[in-house]
């Protein structure tokens, strides 16, 4: 899906819930620069998807039409179907590490990072005979992860696990070159 379509999704779905949203107030609420909900609201009136009605106080109104709701309803398939492809990559790619780790005789794994990525390891884990130990992130330190509380990096000195697998995946190479400072091997640190 295109990046330009799931604006223009966001939008719509935002004017559907509440169409007295000023251009301003839809550009902070979707995160996206004023000029571009401009330029989406003129674009989507044009092609007959939305009326518009002038209001008091230099206000106007949106109301979708029956073209703007089939178009929505394009979009919103779309978005789903792409959802559905990109879980299923990271099911098998998740899948493929553990599987991989399983053949190397790994039993035990602290996870490095907390987010969306490392809740969809933790989920696709449950498939194998790997354990968690521990999930270690110093930003999220104390916060609960499943039935995990997020400890700190001092985690990583206690050896009961056999592999680190990085499920932060912004800065990578900074991650593995910390923990190779910290003392952890390189053959025992894994990545996605």
């Amino acid at each position: 899906m295109e990046k330009e379509d799931l604006h223009i999704l966001r939008l719509m779905g935002e004017i559907e819930r509440n169409g007295n949203h000023s251009q301003r107030e839809l550009s902070r609420r979707l995160n996206i620069s004023l000029g571009l909900v401009n330029t989406f609201l003129k674009r989507l009136v044009n092609k007959g998807y939305f009326k518009v009605k002038t209001m008091p106080r230099k206000r106007v109104k949106y109301f979708i039409t029956a073209e703007g709701l089939a178009r929505k309803t394009r979009l919103t398939v779309e978005y789903l179907q792409y959802s559905v492809h990109f879980y299923k990559e990271i099911k098998t790619l998740l899948l493929d590490k553990f599987r991989e780790l399983e053949d190397g005789n790994v039993k035990s794994i602290l996870f490095l990072g907390n987010g969306e990525v490392a809740e969809l390891a933790y989920l696709y884990l449950q498939l194998t005979n790997l354990k968690l130990v521990a999930i270690v992130d110093d930003k999220h330190k104390d916060k609960h992860f499943f039935e995990f509380r997020i400890a700190g990096l001092d985690r990583l000195r206690t050896m009961d696990w056999d592999v680190v697998l990085l499920t932060r995946l912004e800065k990578t190479d900074q991650d593995i070159n910390n923990l190779m400072e910290m003392g952890v091997h390189l053959e025992r640190i894994a990545t996605i």
